[in-house]
């Protein structure tokens, strides 16, 4: 019996015309598409738009279609800032208002986090807490200045109040939310292992709580900031916010403008204070960053 070999087609090559080499092969890196690109420094994208906005705001002011008093150019308030600063007006209602924001703000979190940890762990907490909490967190916190000035008085208490206030709610509902989202698979897997009540709470509760919570910080952080503004303009002798007041009686928009950028670069730094908390207590949950 004799085999015959068919030829090789067309398509397929012949192995023994291809030649033989000694030299090693040449690999060419795959690179992707995405990476090809020249990339923009990030910094320099996050800074484009508010220079855009200075330059276009620097140029309506110069052509005269800003008005001196719908706001001051760029420029001037760059002057103002400059004189108030060697002057140590912003320092100090700078640390009156730090301090004013810390301490509604350490105690908004100790009452807002206390109240979402016996509503959220414990079902006798969610029937005597979380209807109240609800109710009231509807009641528009500004208006009740007036009723914290006959209360605390004229002095830093009606302030703090207003902030602690202000920061309880939003802490509170992230916080409860965030106990009562985590998985059950979770909770049973941890029952399986033979941890206790106590055990499950602070070892997977309390972790799968932490997201939650570091974003209803960020939320009290802002409203922090929101409540003073509105707590220094009504009762106040001092503060970013007496500033203002006074700016205001004077029609200085340029003072006024330098106060608000104050309170930007203290919201945006206390921001950031968070964020670098959640880089750092969160580094073992994996997210998405964006492409």
């Amino acid at each position: 019996m004799s085999i015959s070999h068919a030829p090789p087609s067309a398509s397929e090559p012949d192995i023994s015309e291809i030649p033989c080499s000694d030299a090693p092969l040449e690999l060419e890196p795959l690179v992707p598409t995405s990476s090809r690109r020249t990339r923009v420094p990030r910094w320099l994208r996050r800074t484009t738009g508010p220079v855009v906005l200075l330059l276009l705001w620097q140029v309506l002011s110069s052509t005269g279609v800003l008005t001196s008093d719908v706001p001051a150019s760029p420029g001037r308030i760059a002057q103002v800032g400059s004189d108030l600063i060697a002057d140590g007006s912003p320092a100090s209602a700078m640390g009156t208002s730090l301090r004013r924001v810390a301490a509604g703000l350490l105690l908004g979190t100790l009452v807002g986090t206390g109240l979402a940890l016996v509503s959220g762990l414990f079902r006798i907490g969610d029937d005597l807490v979380d209807g109240p909490v609800q109710m009231l967190r509807t009641v528009p916190f500004v208006g009740l200045i007036p009723l914290f000035i006959i209360w605390f008085g004229i002095g830093e208490a009606p302030e703090i109040a207003i902030i602690t206030l202000g920061v309880t709610f939003p802490l509170y509902l992230n916080v409860y939310a965030g106990i009562r989202g985590v998985d059950s698979q979770l909770i049973e897997a941890g029952k399986s292992l033979g941890l206790s009540r106590w055990g499950l709470v602070r070892h997977v509760v309390l972790p799968g709580a932490l997201p939650g919570a570091l974003t209803g910080l960020r939320y009290s952080l802002g409203i922090a900031w929101f409540a003073l503004v509105f707590a220094e303009q009504v009762n106040a002798d001092s503060g970013i916010g007496f500033l203002m007041v006074q700016a205001r009686d004077f029609l200085r928009t340029d003072v006024i403008v330098v106060c608000l950028i104050v309170y930007a670069f203290l919201g945006l730094l206390a921001d950031f204070i968070v964020r670098s908390l959640e880089r750092l207590l969160l580094h073992w949950r994996p997210t998405f960053t964006g492409r």
